[in-house]
């Protein structure tokens, strides 16, 4: 007697239906840039599930890129409670003071140029904000942000500016053979002070003492070369 061997089927999946309402709603929360990254794309993983023809599970997913067992997950969760299903669960403990939709907005104005000030302060931030100067300076800290700090930069226009690099650069990595290659550079303008009166020494309970009043003796060019062949 020959036996038949059928394959298991799971349980028949109900096409998932939106709402115009619903539809908008996701479509909205996939598009919005202040959007958690979660809620987007769970928002994704149910339009991708939604139509009155059922996608396959494992197709989704790759879609998506999550593993199939998040795509079973949130649809089941929309399914059970639509729309407030995507929505995490609110954890036990203190909720937080501030919403993440504050700290971003904290966090891209501070990205900006303030009006009428040449860089945000803690104070101004808080004004603009409504949020304690301390806070402010907690996201600060928290995004390594310092705006009252800059940094300079000098862009060469000199247009054989790449070609002569490459000149200097390769005669350190490959001069010629015998040859002595200095790297010599320059600290002009160097004034040469000297204190108007000796140093007192330091003593048990005080510290060395230096006099604020100098005599300045011109300036200096200081020139060093580093031998690198």
């Amino acid at each position: 007697m020959t036996g038949v061997v059928t394959a298991r089927r799971g349980p028949k999946i109900e096409p998932l239906i939106l709402t115009e309402e619903e539809r908008s709603t996701l479509l909205g929360w996939t598009r919005r840039r202040k959007t958690a990254q979660a809620l987007a794309l769970r928002s994704r993983i149910v339009l991708a599930c939604a139509g009155p023809e059922v996608p396959p599970i494992v197709a989704v997913a790759k879609q998506m890129g999550v593993a199939a067992d998040t795509v079973r997950k949130w649809r089941r969760r929309f399914v059970a409670h639509r729309l407030d299903g995507l929505v995490d669960d609110r954890r036990p403990g203190r909720p937080p003071i501030i919403g993440v939709d504050q700290v971003e907005d904290v966090v891209v104005a501070t990205l900006e140029e303030p009006p009428y000030a040449t860089h945000w302060s803690r104070a101004s931030m808080a004004a603009r904000t409504g949020l304690s100067k301390s806070t402010i300076g907690r996201i600060w800290r928290r995004f390594d942000l310092k705006p009252h700090l800059t940094d300079d930069f000098k862009l060469s226009t000199d247009p054989l500016f790449v070609d002569k690099v490459v000149d200097v650069v390769g005669l350190y990595l490959e001069p010629p053979a015998g040859a002595i290659v200095l790297c010599v550079d320059e600290k002009s303008q160097i004034q040469a002070l000297a204190r108007s009166a000796p140093v007192l020494p330091m003593m048990p309970g005080v510290p060395e003492r230096r006099t604020h009043d100098y005599v300045r003796h011109g300036v200096t060019s200081l020139f060093a070369a580093f031998d690198i062949a």
